[in-house]
């Protein structure tokens, strides 16, 4: 064979091979990750569903029973995100009110944000307190319950199962702690009265616990721990609206049964953004379900979380690949089931909707650094390769969000584990070992 000849071969040998590690540089290998899910010893013995997308080249690159429903848990919250994103602006609405002669009426929006511990929204409060004005409370506009469709009743007493309202104040949760001298506090301080010591009451530790029916609080005669620290939802009641109300406005109010009027104008409190990322980092139901009703207050005159879902699932969702079954804006109902793939959809669209991926990072849990997948992952280099939302439910737990690979690669999933009966952290970490090989090697 001509030298010549033999130089073209081996040049078109050598372009060959380099268009080869090109096509392999440039594409995620679905092989590999089929490998991973077919040879897990952890998920084959539940319900898994999976699918990673590709957000650069806009295809679907690996799909695990994508389009089987699951028990999404707090999952639902980016459904939250999203109908926010589309209904509100860059503040939340504190109040609706109107002005006649001496009299200020107002009604509740479903803010949040009003007077909570963190957010600490206190524009509708200085508006209030300032306005110098007869205050009338106007009652009625929220037509929901205290409780989402489907919640579990025997939760009622823990942090994360808050009661939904027109006009929350405070987190709508009373903190118990023992303060310097180890003595038993509580916050607000107006709730003291109902703190009583229950010598029949006997746990195994120190708690305190609340009446189902009332804001009875007893805790049992024995030495309180140091540090003590626990967070109860109280049971709300207009009655205890209008209390806490005048405790902390050190101002008489009055309740008055009045439709919101169409010329009502709103005082706005905490910026938008803020008060989503302390949604969906933490995880944060009360934020969640209270969101819902301050989306209703934009487009309807009665606050009302079904409401708007089903706007939500008509105006903006309703091209998904699989309609969802949404009944709250948490995620604590068992009744919610989504596919992966359409919460891949989902996250495409809020991506598109925010406009700006460094924002929409910073909102979102990170790995090994924010949120509750703080500790889940570790850094590359300090830097985070994957920011996503949880989702936990007794024998559940779900990922679904944004990876960037050790090459560049920007990748939207959803990972949904349901009705396994191990333990929660084997699962998790077994979530944690693939999406992070799907980095490190693409």
């Amino acid at each position: 064979m001509p030298i010549q000849r033999k130089a073209y071969l081996l040049i078109a040998l050598l372009l060959s091979f380099s268009l080869i590690q090109q096509a392999h540089a440039g594409h995620i290998r679905k092989r590999k990750i089929k490998k991973l899910f077919k040879h897990s010893q952890i998920l084959g013995n539940h319900f898994t569903g999976f699918a990673l997308y590709d957000l650069d080249n806009q295809k679907m690159i690996y799909e695990l029973s994508d389009d089987k429903y699951y028990t999404p848990a707090s999952n639902t919250k980016l459904f939250t995100f999203y109908t926010c994103l589309k209904m509100l602006g860059d503040s939340i609405p504190a109040l609706k009110y109107v002005v006649h002669n001496d009299s200020l009426i107002f009604w509740g929006t479903g803010d949040p944000s009003f007077l909570h511990s963190d957010l600490k929204g206190i524009n509708g409060y200085t508006f209030l307190k300032n306005s110098h004005k007869k205050l009338f409370f106007a009652t009625g506009n929220y037509t929901g319950q205290f409780y989402g469709s489907g919640w579990a009743w025997d939760d009622y007493n823990d942090y994360y199962q808050t009661e939904i309202n027109a006009l929350p104040l405070l987190d709508n949760t009373a903190i118990l702690y023992a303060d310097k001298n180890d003595s038993l506090r509580i916050r607000p301080a107006y709730l003291k009265s109902y703190l009583k010591c229950d010598t029949t009451y006997r746990p195994s530790n120190f708690r305190v616990k609340r009446d189902f029916l009332s804001n009875t609080l007893i805790y049992p005669f024995m030495p309180l721990p140091k540090n003590y620290r626990q967070e109860i939802p109280w049971k709300t009641s207009t009655a205890l609206t209008l209390a806490l109300l005048q405790d902390t406005l050190k101002l008489p109010v009055t309740e008055v049964h009045l439709p919101l009027p169409a010329d009502a104008k709103t005082i706005y409190n905490t910026n938008t953004d803020t008060v989503y990322k302390h949604m969906l980092q933490p995880s944060d139901n009360f934020i969640a379900e209270q969101l819902l009703l301050v989306c209703s207050t934009t487009r309807f005159k009665t606050l009302n979380a079904d409401s708007v879902i089903s706007y939500s699932k008509t105006h903006f969702l309703n091209d998904l690949p699989d309609a969802p079954q949404w009944v709250d804006g948490s995620g604590l109902s068992r009744y919610n089931l989504f596919t992966p793939r359409s919460i891949v959809f989902l996250l495409c669209r809020i991506l598109d909707e925010v406009k700006n991926e460094e924002l929409l990072h910073s909102l979102m849990p990170a790995g090994g650094v924010t949120g509750t997948i703080k500790k889940a992952y570790k850094t590359d280099n300090g830097q985070p390769f994957v920011w996503a939302k949880t989702g936990s439910l007794s024998n559940n737990y779900n990922q679904s969000g944004y990876l960037v690979t050790k090459k560049g690669k920007r990748l939207a999933f959803s990972f949904m584990n349901n009705n396994f009966a191990g333990p929660v952290a084997q699962v998790r970490d077994e979530m944690v070992r693939i999406i992070t090989f799907i980095h490190d090697n693409n």
